[in-house]
């Protein structure tokens, strides 16, 4: 079965993202923990949540994605931007709990002229901090484009900071369609060859989950700029490929593209027919 969704509007609750998402044929969804661009979260509401369960659970709903603020940089160089960093992380963690065995994806960092190795080794020490024995969340580092100092658009980069994770049966990896393509992996004309070395650098055991977008760029442009499916440089058939690859089924695929909620109806319609029309894929 095919696990496909959009990023929603958390404003309104779990509820309200759960019934979003299923009145645009999704089963899916991905929502920011707080403001992207900082801030403090909003208080959960124990109801909210226990609707969305149930809700969740009588339509098929899961898992779901919450994804950390832009504004968390894990292998800041100033003090009190890593703390923050880390404060806000152990909180979303802290509150992800309440709808567990979800994920929670962030976008590792950047170094900020201290050098990868550095960086790497700074988002290792905070996931140190942050991760719980206890905890019942997996966190996924994103593949990012390589834009400025940011860290993570090598999947060697993201194997060392997994290496120097205590917990790391705990940690995963979300693959964004946009940024490895940007990043100059080529999952256009060579998906095969990609998907070969995140198994040989990272293990395939370790992709939990998808961004699916097309990009406004070239490949490896470096740049980090979402398209609307079959709007960009990836394309259809293409973003169609990584949908129905072997190696890929059951993760759960999140558009971000630059849309509204008619629009994500719209994609998630056009990848469904896809997927039901591939004969390799399950029904």
């Amino acid at each position: 079965m095919l696990t496909i969704g959009c990023h929603l509007s958390s404003s309104g609750g779990f509820l309200a993202m759960g019934k979003a998402a299923a009145s645009i044929g999704a089963n899916t969804f991905q929502f920011f923990t707080r403001n992207p661009r900082g801030g403090a979260a909003r208080a959960l509401n124990p109801d909210d949540v226990a609707a969305f369960l149930s809700f969740a659970g009588e339509n098929g709903i899961g898992p779901i994605i919450a994804h950390a603020p832009y504004t968390l940089n894990a292998c800041a160089g100033k003090p009190s931007v890593l703390t923050f960093a880390r404060e806000t992380m152990a909180d979303d963690l802290l509150r992800m709990e309440s709808v567990p065995g979800n994920l929670y994806n962030f976008h590792p960092g950047s170094h900020v002229g201290q050098g990868i190795a550095r960086g790497t080794e700074l988002i290792a020490e905070t996931l140190n901090e942050v991760l719980r024995p206890e905890f019942h969340t997996t966190v996924l580092l994103e593949t990012m484009a390589g834009k400025g100092s940011e860290v993570g658009s090598r999947f060697e980069e993201l194997a060392a900071i997994i290496d120097g994770v205590r917990l790391n049966d705990r940690v995963g990896v979300c693959l964004d369609t946009c940024h490895v393509y940007d990043a100059g992996y080529d999952i256009v004309d060579r998906l095969d060859e990609v998907l070969e070395a995140f198994d040989s650098v990272l293990g395939l055991d370790r992709l939990k989950a998808v961004h699916l977008n097309d990009s406004k760029n070239p490949f490896a442009s470096h740049r980090d700029r979402h398209e609307v499916i079959g709007g960009g440089s990836i394309g259809t058939a293409a973003v169609g490929r990584i949908l129905t690859h072997p190696a890929l089924r059951g993760l759960p695929f999140c558009l971000e593209t630059p849309n509204d909620l008619s629009g994500y109806a719209e994609e998630i319609r056009l990848l469904k027919k896809i997927y039901e029309e591939d004969p390799s894929c399950p029904n």
